[in-house]
């Protein structure tokens, strides 16, 4: 671990004695996807700066880099470091149809075989948290995770927490690539991005009041909201992954966390936050069909 770092605490994601950092990374982006993807000697150079940080929970899945390669990339980097020490994160459930376009499947059948081809990416025995990327409506959702439910204290991972690069300032201090994905995200759609401009400066006002970046603020904010929250902002730019940890620093009263929810309100945001093929797959809209007795 970096010495001169300040350490990122430890936190029980959950109530089943999971441990995790208290800011974890989303791999994503290092092989492409919000802008170009990075090599494997830079790729795996911003993994292992996270972790001598004290990041230690790495987030990716199996349909990221189109697909496999985000996982595979993670697992040249797990080959350096102690596995005892990190925690993965994997996903299934969105695939590539023949076309390329992505669809969802949550058959039992399918995520058993994501699973072992998960493990043989990444080189490991166990993955330590395995999600359902996106909601199978035309399973039931019984035979897709069985037993998996709230009430097991399941704690919650916040991805894309500094709103997919937005409050970093993408899409306002800076023009969004023109390979990007988020040119299919609504709310980076230019009648909308200009709307949500607003909603950035007013975020860099508070933020200014905190002696942050709005980035830092955002991560903060979601870091106040319990232990058993854990962000994982990812990014291919040491800089970033610095500054996000520097999150860590912000300190925020109540007072404080009511008002940047005063100033930052979901209904001002135009646009929503999904990709427009895949938003009815999302947990909150999703329903899949009961499962016969």
């Amino acid at each position: 671990m970096d010495k001169q770092a300040p350490l990122v605490r430890r936190v029980k994601l959950g109530t089943q004695g999971f441990e995790v950092s208290k800011l974890g990374f989303g791999c994503m982006g290092l092989t492409g996807g919000y802008s170009s993807a990075l090599d494997d000697e830079a790729g795996i150079a911003v993994i292992m700066r996270a972790f001598r940080r004290g990041v230690t929970f790495f987030d990716t899945a199996d349909e990221y880099g189109g697909p496999f390669t985000n996982e595979i990339l993670l697992g040249k980097a797990l080959k350096q470091l102690p596995r005892e020490q990190v925690q993965v994160a994997t996903k299934f459930g969105l695939r590539r149809d023949e076309s390329g376009a992505r669809t969802v499947c949550g058959r039992p059948e399918y995520v058993r075989a994501c699973c072992e081809a998960s493990l043989r990416r990444l080189g490991i025995d166990c993955i330590d948290l395995y999600y359902q990327h996106r909601v199978d409506t035309t399973v039931p959702i019984e035979d897709t995770i069985g037993e998996l439910k709230k009430e097991l204290g399941i704690g919650i991972v916040t991805y894309s927490p500094i709103g997919r690069g937005f409050f970093g300032g993408r899409g306002v201090k800076e023009q969004v690539p023109a390979d990007s994905v988020l040119h299919g995200i609504p709310r980076f759609a230019a009648e909308n991005l200009e709307r949500n401009k607003q909603i950035y400066l007013q975020m860099e006002e508070l933020a200014n009041k905190h002696q942050c970046s709005p980035a830092q603020l955002a991560l903060a904010w979601v870091l106040h909201q319990g232990d058993d929250v854990v962000p994982i902002p990812g990014t291919t730019k040491i800089k970033n992954l610095d500054s996000n940890i520097g999150s860590l620093k912000v300190r925020l009263t109540d007072e404080d966390l009511k008002e940047i929810g005063s100033h930052i309100r979901e209904e001002d945001v135009a646009g929503g936050r999904h990709f427009t093929s895949s938003a009815l797959a999302s947990w909150k809209y999703a329903d899949t069909p009961k499962k016969q007795s």
